[in-house]
């Protein structure tokens, strides 16, 4: 088997394994090497696709390992560790509010791979994912956990309810229709006069990460939060678009709405 196959699914593997060690790390308590455990697994997550895709190394059991290895990463692990923190509180409603963001994370990668297949989809489609996607899904529920290590939250926040009710919210996005922005149509072609400050950028997200990881944490998952109603307007804006050009029958490419109302009324026997 040549390297550039085994490469991609070695990373995968990485991946895997951080995740897992997160639920050791939360079983001894040590809660803070184990949300850095499931970043580094969402980090590998985001570039074993990419690394498989440079060395022409894809392949469906690479894409069947990544999906499992993405259930058990962002929605078995992340589950457990709320669980184990307060969600055991709440007795049964804890675990069942465990079990309900495992199942979602499931059917959502399992709805991520059948929409793979669809030969219908628009070119601007892949700007978004239907949903939000496991990887965020998985580092926005942990928003109580970082707001705990900072001291930011009142009583209320740290209730088992409040996280329980919480958890639901974001298992519920998972699976919901909501588009949100995908980035994995980012960083193919980058303007040759932003290339300097890019690399600023991703320095200084790196540097603040590592400084200051639980307020890095909670803005970037209020601020995905946030995103989501602009990424429906912005979906919202081209679906609209293909709508209007659906209407514009009559073969010309340079129609103006004077014409798409023109042709409507002749629809309608105007």
């Amino acid at each position: 088997m040549p390297l550039r196959l085994i490469v991609p699914n070695m990373v995968t593997l990485l991946a895997l394994c951080s995740g897992l060690t997160a639920v050791r790390m939360a079983f001894e308590g040590r809660w803070e090497f184990a949300v850095f455990a499931v970043l580094l697994a969402a980090v590998l997550d985001g570039i074993d696709g990419r690394v498989a895709r440079l060395m022409k190394g894809t392949s469906k059991f690479g894409a069947e390992l990544d999906s499992l290895a993405d259930f058990v990463n962002f929605g078995v692990v992340p589950a457990l560790m709320l669980y184990l923190w307060i969600l055991k509180d709440a007795g049964s409603l804890g675990w069942i509010t465990a079990l309900i963001f495992a199942i979602c994370a499931a059917l959502r990668l399992a709805r991520f791979n059948v929409a793979l297949d669809d030969p219908d989809k628009p070119a601007w489609a892949s700007r978004f994912f239907t949903g939000v996607p496991a990887p965020a899904g998985a580092i926005t529920v942990l928003l109580p956990i970082y707001l705990e290590f900072l001291g930011l939250f009142p009583h209320w926040f740290a209730d088992s309810a409040f996280v329980a009710a919480y958890t639901i919210g974001i298992a519920f996005l998972l699976i919901s229709r909501l588009p949100t922005f995908s980035g994995k149509t980012l960083g193919t072609r980058v303007r040759r006069d932003y290339v300097l400050p890019l690399f600023v950028f991703a320095v200084l997200v790196v540097a603040l990460t590592a400084s200051y990881p639980f307020r890095m944490l909670s803005a970037i998952s209020v601020l995905y939060l946030l995103a989501i109603p602009f990424s429906w307007r912005a979906h919202r804006k081209l679906v609209l678009a293909d709508a209007d050009l659906a209407l514009d029958d009559d073969g010309d490419e340079c129609d103006t709405d004077l014409d798409g109302i023109s042709d409507r009324d002749k629809d309608h026997g105007g």
